[in-house]
């Protein structure tokens, strides 16, 4: 039987548990995917007394089902795509070109709106941590990995309280260490491990990117 977590919150607490071996390393950044992330990101990132950021990659939906997810985008527009059901669904090239373009813009305008007022990212031979809330099919992860990649970090370190197994083996071919809590072969979705599976906020993004976290006790 998998754990279910009380909120994102008390999952980074758990997760931050893992991790202790970057405690305190000044190589070492934590990155929280936006939104619910970034509570779960904040977690560890207090607990290890490490500095906390963020990169902004999107999902790509279905058309007609924009909550399928068939791929995702980094900020820079690079995309990560699953082919196989694309082709089975038969997904026009047109909506694909649209889309990712129209999420590609998201991405941007949710990294300026998140990041404003703090200084340039640098992740050029860091140790980044990236944290969600969870894992499904991974792709919005694969973004994340390749914009980190591309910012030249030493080495990359997946950390998620809960993800599908097989989820788990496509990460680990592309990163330096996956860390998690829960890999049930049973999984519908994140948010049934989750007690409190709330809709994070942009203003307790922006927030908790500020070290304020009033909005991490807002999930307790």
């Amino acid at each position: 039987m998998a754990q279910v977590f009380k909120d994102r919150a008390h999952a980074g607490k758990e997760l931050a548990l893992l991790l202790e071996k970057y405690h305190d390393d000044k190589n070492t950044i934590i990155i929280g995917l936006p939104r619910g992330g970034v509570v779960t990101g904040y977690a560890v990132a207090k607990a290890l007394h490490l500095p906390l950021d963020i990169v902004c990659p999107r999902k790509v939906g279905a058309p007609g089902n924009p909550e399928y997810a068939i791929g995702a985008v980094t900020e820079t527009g690079e995309a990560i795509l699953n082919e196989p059901v694309i082709a089975d669904i038969g997904i026009p090239e047109q909506y694909l070109k649209e889309t990712l373009e129209s999420e590609k813009q998201q991405a941007l305008m949710r990294l300026h709106l998140y990041r404003k007022g703090l200084p340039p990212r640098n992740f050029h031979g860091k140790n980044i941590i990236i944290v969600d809330d969870g894992m499904a099919t991974g792709h919005t992860m694969k973004a994340a990995i390749k914009s980190v990649k591309a910012e030249g970090a030493k080495a990359i370190i997946v950390a998620v309280p809960v993800t599908p197994p097989d989820t788990v083996e496509e990460i680990r071919e592309t990163v330096d260490e996956v860390v998690y809590l829960e890999a049930p072969p049973f999984f519908a979705a994140v948010g049934q491990f989750y007690q409190n599976f709330a809709a994070t906020t942009d203003e307790e993004v922006i927030a908790l990117l500020q070290g304020n976290d009033t909005a991490e006790t807002t999930h307790l």
